[in-house]
């Protein structure tokens, strides 16, 4: 089904405050997509796109089983340019809107660019439901018989993945027309509410970014007071936070009896063409290895902050000699390029551009989203990054996190519109890749054994931030659709079952404060994209294999990268990962890449035992 502006997914939220002093901030420059929103091309692209809807269902629609192969081919083209100018539209709609997102002109636009889209595109729903009615002999005919319709296979067997699934021509076209006043109408009032609160710590009046900002500060009382902060107003707000949970969980499961899935998950496993007992296999590993992960680790970090038992507000503390100096733009930008030249300068140079043409944008502002995104558009223009910088370490590694997706996004974007976008199990690959290459560059330059410790710390919590918290926070999704099958939660129930992946998943040594509860309410990911929290540690422990491979000095691994990022989502797991000898579908793939957190850890107490010796 056509979707024109996927809500951006967000990264991990990260730490906001006051930008000044950390050099000049890049903004976005959207004119790439359009010079503004009354802008003349902008209205030509939306006449544009109703016509070629109009004209399409005219042309293919009832028709596309008696079709050849260079018909198909070109009616699969046609879809395509119709896709990438609805793209186009929404992307810089969206864009504008997470700049902003309490700006009621750009709230404005955005919904009824979304409006228009959706009715445009109405006429396209046979397009999909049509391609599954063909014979599997008939299409495998003609994609032997046409090579570039053959290019196009992996879409087909996208598309068909889904056939079990579908519903009658009539219901998917109601769908389709409702979508904009559905779950997106959803995202729309949790995006808008999160974005509009407003915390008060020390009689300072700040948003959410900058207090949980304060959860990163040296001093203890700051943490703990931004963490009662946080909870106070998540309480408050707790009861609008339900209701939205109870209706998107709800409207999905509707969704998922109509066309019979087995699963809540199964929809998120389909789109990101990953076998459930893959994601299964992960899931499990992970969940064993948390006494030697998070457990083992956190219990070390209580003994360095001279700890017995550790409040919530303490997990992401600064350890005791790390330096708190925050790192300006210009040399967070360099520390990246760097790292990005060294592994090959190809990549440095493909990131360039996000920095000198207006592609970034970094500062901390009123009304902005939350969190980090890098959004692809279209593979006419190229993508842009969403950053909320504060000068943090932590945000030098967010920055090299987007600046991988930016990469992957534009070596993909030469397998046009409908072959490029990656599945989210993937899209992680080069992120992921992009903040241990910075990481080990900052290792590598390292002048005391205390500095390798932190930086080894830092590493490993966010790690543990990216495969440990998110498999809990799986876990807890889970638990949600299945509770929420069973009948309307109160946020007491949302709360309790938050809470029961939370001991598990970090360990004994932590204290649940009253109202830690409630932190499942600003979570994007349970709310834009569900299950979607699996993704990282895939990529986390995808790329921990991938980089082993690559310090075990692996001939050519550079152009083997290069050509894994460039297949976008042409092809599958097992085969973008075949030339490293790696294969994520064996249980044991999973064990490599948890392993290397381990050895961290490992380091760490070595270190532990040598000082206290």
């Amino acid at each position: 089904m056509f979707n024109a502006f996927p809500a951006p997914v967000f990264d991990a939220t990260s730490d906001t405050g006051s930008t000044g002093e950390f050099g000049d901030l890049p903004e976005w420059d959207l004119s790439d997509l359009y010079p503004a929103p009354d802008a003349p091309e902008f209205a030509r692209d939306m006449e544009w796109l109703q016509k070629a809807c109009a004209d399409f269902a005219a042309r293919y629609e009832g028709r596309l089983a008696d079709l050849d192969a260079a018909g198909l081919l070109n009616c699969v083209q046609e879809y395509e340019a119709i896709s990438t100018t609805g793209g186009r539209l929404m992307s810089y709609a969206g864009l504008r809107y997470y700049q902003n997102t309490t700006d009621a002109g750009r709230a404005q636009f955005m919904q009824n660019a979304q409006e228009k889209v959706t009715v445009f595109t109405a006429p396209l729903v046979f397009y999909s439901l049509e391609i599954n009615r063909i014979e599997d002999g008939k299409l495998d005919a003609m994609l032997a018989e046409n090579a570039d319709l053959a290019r196009y296979k992996p879409i087909f067997e996208q598309l068909r993945a889904m056939k079990p699934y579908q519903l009658s021509d009539e219901l998917e076209k109601f769908l389709h027309d409702q979508s904009s006043v559905g779950a997106s109408a959803w995202n729309k009032l949790f995006d808008e509410t999160i974005a509009g609160l407003m915390f008060t710590v020390d009689g300072k009046e700040m948003n959410l970014e900058s207090t949980l900002n304060l959860l990163t500060e040296q001093d203890r009382s700051k943490r703990e007071a931004a963490t009662r902060e946080l909870a106070r107003v998540f309480g408050e707000n707790v009861k609008l936070f339900s209701r939205v949970h109870n209706t998107l969980a709800k409207e999905k499961a509707i969704e998922d009896q109509w066309r019979k899935m087995p699963t809540p998950q199964t929809a998120r496993h389909l789109s990101n063409h990953v076998e459930p007992e893959v994601v299964e296999a992960l899931r499990n590993a992970v969940v064993a290895a948390y006494p030697k992960l998070s457990h083992r680790y956190y219990a070390l970090k209580a003994k360095w902050l001279g700890l017995d038992t550790m409040e919530v507000w303490d997990r992401n503390a600064p350890l005791p000699m790390e330096d708190t100096k925050t790192v300006d733009w210009a040399q967070a930008e360099k520390t990246v390029l760097d790292a990005y030249g060294a592994f090959d300068p190809r990549m440095a140079e493909i990131a360039k551009p996000f920095f000198t043409d207006g592609w970034i944008d970094a500062g901390v502002k009123p009304g902005k989203a939350p969190g980090a995104f890098a959004h692809p558009t279209v593979t006419t223009v190229h993508p842009y990054v969403m950053l909320n910088y504060l000068g943090k370490p932590r945000d030098v590694m967010t920055l090299a996190h987007e600046l991988g997706h930016g990469v992957h996004q534009v070596l993909a974007a030469d397998q046009g519109e409908l072959l490029s976008s990656t599945p989210l199990t993937l899209a992680e690959t080069a992120s992921v890749f992009g903040e241990m290459l910075t990481f080990r560059k900052l290792l590598e330059r390292a002048q005391t054994q205390e500095e390798r410790k932190v930086l080894l710390a830092g590493k490993v919590e966010d790690m543990i931030n990216t495969v440990v918290r998110q498999i809990a926070f799986y876990d807890f999704e889970c638990k949600l659709h299945a509770a929420r099958a069973e009948g309307e939660l109160t946020p007491d129930d949302i709360n309790a079952l938050w809470m029961s992946v939370q001991a598990e998943s970090l360990g004994p040594v932590f204290n649940f404060v009253e109202g830690y509860e409630t932190f499942w309410t600003y979570v994007p990911h349970f709310v834009h994209s569900p299950f979607y929290v699996y993704a990282y540690a895939f990529g986390d422990g995808l790329v921990n294999a991938l980089y082993a491979v690559y310090e075990e000095g692996d001939a050519g691994f550079q152009d083997k990268y290069f050509e894994m990022l460039k297949a976008g989502g042409s092809k599958h797991h097992k085969e973008l990962l075949a030339p490293f000898g790696l294969d994520a579908s064996d249980p044991k793939f999973w064990d490599k890449g948890l392993s290397m957190i381990s050895g961290m850890i490992d380091e760490l107490e070595a270190m532990e035992e040598e000082n206290t010796a």
